[in-house]
């Protein structure tokens, strides 16, 4: 500019600074009315006249001085109004429509005092052409510096809200439980966020029944709440139950899933804003000044409501607060909606597993057992582990512990179904082999079965047949954990030394489902007292430890265990599990026994019918013997008719053998493989009846096979009267 008209500016500029203040009115004014959405907040109207103040002396200031354009800095009160200006999320377009007003009204106030100053047309004409000028490069300037603020502040905040929704993400939903999922949405809403939050739920979500009637307001329930450190304790207490009125706001929230915005103060709480679960005397002690209502929501369900509370002391909750609010309970009514959903689906499954699982363990004489299972404590919910204990024919016992691979209700219901198919293939007999062979079939048949899609069926399982007459174990493994195996002590042991504790090695076979690979059988004695201890993988299986680490460990309880052996299991569970298993354990713990000599005897018979008058002497004179003499017209039947049809259909050698147990059991053997079966004798038939007598006269009968032949065997239940049964049984 010249020198006349940059002086002149200069002392235009140095005229005008005592009267900023009426520059500043003037201004403001205009922008009041052009733009009085910005003046909504109080911080902003507060703030602006300083703002303005210190724009119009930084105006001045370079004009006075003549100032280079890059020595212009906006005023820090400029700067804090833009930085304002995009906390309370006013466009940016407002942000720069105020500069060019502004920059309009001080260039307006210039050339009004210029025409006020001088009558020389010459030099008004080069002032307002120079103010033109150099006006809009400042303008440029200031506003490209407030922009960069207004950006900065808005980045801020924005990442702010990220690292919060972040923050939330992580401490929101660490566990599968309702009440504390819930109680995390509290404490992180009131880190740096409120001051008090609360958090209801509905009681139909918590499957709780509403004391409500169908047509009235639906119940919550107070299930969490936390309040800030600077807060004091507004004795709200949690538990509590209640229901908004018809049509206030959290009644409306709650069903619309809109959330809302309140301003309130401290002696005049809306009463439609509180129900019996906050009391408005806690509230007013409270000062609350700004409350937000934001429903959980989940799957396009409600399922509660969560309240955050601000203090007088806190600024007011702004649209970007909401905005924050509503993200984090979404998030977290996710979660909840989860872990509902998972506990009703592990609740159900372990109901069923259960339901599935042997409630009376059978007594037997073979055997003594406790057992245990124990669901897992981790998400992966309900697994199909199962154990069972099977009486046989002839006095033996079947251990049965099996694991399905999978969780939940489809691991639950197929546990179920090979539980079924063991019990069937049990009843007939088979050796442990076999019967795993066939339940290697049953579980191919269900794979085929399944719908694609699913995962497919998979499981392990041991099975075991205890004779208690010979000692003798017998078993076979599907892919699962062989059994533990404790003898007791010797006779120069005394009562505290350790029992010895082996796994024996057996072959380990492929689990269900795979087909076309063979099982193997192993056989071994047992001496009277040895403990068999079976268990599923939960037991030993862990993060923290290898295999064989655990097994040493178990092994070592097994040494020193007590005699009871459900204090056994007790210990076995303490020193091998955490509180919460992170998959399910069955354990099954069996104590043998074996038979009296004298509750066994055994005939060799020649193929003669001549033989079976003698063979029902030999079982007259053995029921004398053992004081059950009441029971010697129908077993003589049994025994007559045993004896004949292995004579006429089967092969030497046949042999008869009674057994004294919790039952009478009557058995003949003989080398055939051909098995009898019951028929309906017609009137004109002369035999073919004895079956039938059988089947009236016992308790159960049947057929079981061996390599040898086979054996038919019938059961009579002992009389109950205890006067009438035998000393050597009680």
């Amino acid at each position: 500019m010249g020198t006349d008209t940059r002086a002149f500016l200069s002392d235009l500029a140095r005229g005008l600074a005592p009267r900023v203040d009426h520059v500043v009115d003037v201004v403001l004014q205009r922008l009041r009315g052009e733009l009085p959405e910005a003046w909504e907040y109080e911080d902003i109207a507060a703030l602006a006249p300083l703002a303005l103040s210190e724009h119009v002396t930084a105006v001045l200031d370079f004009l006075e001085r003549d100032l280079d354009i890059t020595e212009v800095r906006t005023p820090p009160a400029a700067i804090e109004f833009a930085c304002r200006l995009a906390a309370h999320r006013v466009p940016i377009s407002q942000l720069l429509r105020i500069y060019r007003l502004v920059h309009a009204g001080v260039l307006h106030e210039l050339y009004t005092e210029t025409a006020r100053v001088t009558t020389s047309q010459e030099l008004i004409n080069a002032t307002t052409v120079t103010l033109s000028a150099i006006g809009f490069e400042y303008v440029d300037r200031t506003a490209e510096q407030a922009v960069a603020a207004y950006q900065r502040e808005r980045d801020r905040r924005l990442q702010r809200r990220l690292i919060m929704i972040t923050e939330a993400g992580k401490r929101i939903g660490t566990t599968l439980d309702t009440i504390h999922t819930a109680q995390e949405l509290a404490d992180a809403g009131v880190d740096h966020f409120a001051d008090l939050v609360t958090v209801d739920l509905l009681c139909s979500v918590l499957q709780e029944e509403s004391t409500h009637s169908e047509a009235g307001p639906p119940t919550l329930r107070r299930v969490a709440q936390a309040i800030s450190d600077a807060c004091p304790d507004p004795e709200i207490v949690t538990g509590q139950t209640s229901a908004y009125p018809e049509g206030s706001e959290p009644a409306r929230v709650l069903a619309s899933g809109q959330p809302l915005k309140f301003s309130i103060t401290a002696d005049a709480i809306p009463v439609r804003l509180t129900t019996s679960a906050d009391p408005e005397p806690a509230l007013r002690a409270l000062g609350p000044r700004s409350l937000l209502l934001v429903p959980l929501w989940a799957r396009g369900s409600p399922l509660g409501l969560a309240q955050f509370v601000r203090r007088h002391t806190a600024d007011a909750f702004d649209d970007d607060d909401l905005l924050l609010a509503q993200e984090i309970v979404s998030r977290a009514a996710v979660n909840i909606d989860n872990a509902r959903r998972y506990t009703q689906e592990r609740s159900t499954a372990l109901t069923l597993q259960r339901s599935l699982l042997p409630q009376l363990v059978p007594e037997d004489s073979a055997v003594e057992s406790a057992s245990r299972y124990l669901p897992s404590g981790s998400r992966a919910g309900v697994g199909g582990d199962w154990f069972d204990v099977i009486p046989l024919s002839g006095a033996r016992v079947a251990l049965v512990v099996g694991d399905v691979i999978g969780h939940g209700l489809h691991a639950a219901a197929t546990m179920g179904r090979l539980r079924t198919a063991v019990r069937t293939l049990a009843d007939i007999d088979l050796p442990p082999d076999e019967l795993l062979t066939h339940l290697d079939d049953v579980v191919i048949r269900m794979q085929r079965e399944e719908e694609q899609g699913t995962d497919e069926i998979s499981a392990t399982c041991l099975y075991a047949i205890y004779d208690p007459v010979s000692r003798v174990c017998s078993l076979a493994s599907a892919g699962h954990l062989p059994p533990a195996v404790v003898t007791p002590p010797t006779t120069d042991d005394n009562a505290t030394a350790a029992r010895p504790v082996d796994v024996p090695e057996l072959p380990i076979g492929p689990p269900l489902g795979l087909g076309g690979l063979p099982f193997e059988t192993t056989q071994f004695e047992l001496p009277q007292g040895s403990r068999l201890v079976l268990y599923t993988d939960g037991l030993v299986q862990s993060r923290s430890r290898d295999v064989e680490t655990a097994l040493a460990l178990l092994r070592d309880v097994l040494a020193r265990a007590p005699e009871s052996l459900e204090q056994t299991c007790d210990e076995l569970l303490a020193a091998l599990l955490p509180s919460r298993p992170p998959d399910d354990v069955a354990l099954l713990v069996a104590r043998t026994e074996v038979l009296d000599a004298d509750h066994v005897v055994t005939w060799d018979l020649p193929s003669d019918p001549a033989v079976v008058s003698k063979a029902r002497v030999h079982a007259a004179d053995q029921l004398a013997a053992w004081g059950l003499e009441e029971m010697a017209f129908p077993t003589e039947l049994v025994v007559s008719e045993l004896v004949t049809n292995a004579i006429r259909h089967g092969k030497s050698p046949i042999r008869l053998r009674m057994i004294l147990q919790s039952a009478l059991t009557c058995e003949v053997s003989d080398a055939s493989s051909t098995a009898p079966h019951l028929r309906r004798a017609r009137d004109s038939d002369e035999g073919g009846r004895g079956l039938l007598l059988v089947s009236q006269l016992t308790q159960r009968w049947g057929t079981r096979h061996s390599r040898e032949g086979k054996v038919i065997w019938a059961e009579q239940l002992i009389p109950a009267s205890p006067a009438e049964v035998p000393s050597a049984l009680r």
